[in-house]
């Protein structure tokens, strides 16, 4: 009977965690981010501290995301109606998730950062064009893509709905310009953080959904990069 119990106990808690991973988009986000986190931990042979590390942090975000979704599912619960304490228990919750997940970008950036940065630097090198021409190129032939796009969708405006995003394509292709013109691994990495913040912005305002915006930022950095690669 007991070793029943210990296995129903194994099951519940593998349900909850499956429950999490299907109903909340950013459980997904994290699961995918600790994948790549995991593999480059191989890729680069990080030390035992550091794996250490990398592990209690993943645990730390998906814990405090597992929290915020019961939280929210016994809220839900016990009312449906408008109450501030129950507005203040889900922004308390998600600001626990928000806390673990810079703090896993933190350490993420601390342990990858040597490792990443002779990788990023030699392709930046591979690819990278000085004439700053190139750059209005990449952009006037990202909103000429972004454009066709919305015309072929017949939704939207080129700034403003439909697919793609044109906003994140051209957060992204500016961000790509300035990060393959640039030897600083720091200035290329917060011109994308920017871009990634533009694109974020259009998903949470209802004008864009991730798919568009996903689409979008792929056009920016694909086509930039593209042009800096064959227009020399």
């Amino acid at each position: 009977m007991e070793v029943r119990k210990l296995i129903d106990s194994f099951n519940y808690a593998i349900t909850g965690l499956i429950y999490a991973l299907r109903t909340q988009r950013n459980m997904r986000i994290h699961f995918i981010l600790a994948l790549i986190a995991l593999f480059l931990s191989i890729l680069f042979d990080v030390s035992k501290v550091e794996l250490l590390i990398l592990f209690f942090t993943i645990s730390l975000v998906i814990i405090t995301e597992m929290i915020n979704t019961a939280v929210e599912a016994v809220v839900d619960l016990y009312t449906r109606r408008y109450h501030p304490l129950a507005r203040i228990a889900k922004n308390v919750a998600a600001g626990a998730v928000l806390f673990a997940a810079i703090n896993a970008i933190i350490v993420g950036y601390l342990i990858f950062v040597d490792d990443l940065t002779p990788v990023t630097l030699y392709l930046f090198n591979r690819i990278r064009q000085s004439p700053t021409h190139l750059t209005f190129v990449s952009l006037v032939v990202t909103i000429f893509v972004v454009i066709l796009g919305k015309s072929w969708k017949g939704k939207g405006t080129p700034l403003r709905g439909g697919m793609p995003s044109g906003h994140s394509a051209i957060a992204f292709s500016l961000a790509t310009a300035i990060a393959l013109m640039s030897d600083n691994a720091l200035i290329a990495s917060l011109v994308l953080l920017m871009a990634f913040l533009v694109a974020q912005s259009r998903v949470e305002s209802g004008i864009h959904s991730i798919f568009e915006v996903v689409t979008g930022g792929l056009i920016g950095i694909l086509v930039t990069v593209l042009i800096f690669q064959f227009l020399k």
